[in-house]
């Protein structure tokens, strides 16, 4: 294996990793979370059903995104056997970043506290896919190869 493909490997694991970090705070902890990222308590609950809806579906969302950690760490594996899966993932994580700048503040989403993570999801996967296609491609057979 090419130190290419080893780095990519490296990355996927670490992608998640941190990822599984986030996720399982909010599956676990729902919209007040485990605190693993800091002070919990920045909201008032003034409707305990509609609070009880809420936290249900995200902690839906964090398990979500836990099984997309658990993937990308399954997927470092064989990235080649993943590829469309992979690719897939990435899309998925900057649609979601995407979906960040509907908030429409950017003081927020490009901020201190979401800077890394707007980065990493809108820049980070396309250049994640980039990457996809070079660590995973076939390498090409030289006529002297197939000769011998």
């Amino acid at each position: 294996m090419n130190t290419n493909a080893r780095a990519f490997r490296f990355v996927l694991v670490a992608l998640g990793a941190i990822s599984a970090f986030v996720a399982l705070n909010v599956a676990f902890g729902g919209l007040e979370t485990l605190g693993w990222q800091g002070p919990t308590e920045y909201f008032h609950v003034s409707d305990a059903d509609a609070f009880l809806i809420r936290d249900s579906h995200a902690r839906f969302y964090g398990g979500v995104y836990a099984g997309i950690a658990a993937f990308l760490i399954l997927a470092s594996t064989d990235p080649r056997k993943y590829r469309q899966s992979l690719a897939f993932t990435f899309v998925l994580i900057f649609l979601g970043g995407l979906a960040r700048l509907t908030q429409m503040n950017p003081d927020v989403v490009f901020g201190p506290d979401l800077f890394v993570s707007t980065l990493v999801e809108l820049a980070g996967m396309p250049a994640l896919l980039l990457w996809l296609a070079k660590a995973t491609a076939v390498p090409r057979r030289t006529p002297d190869a197939v000769a011998s």
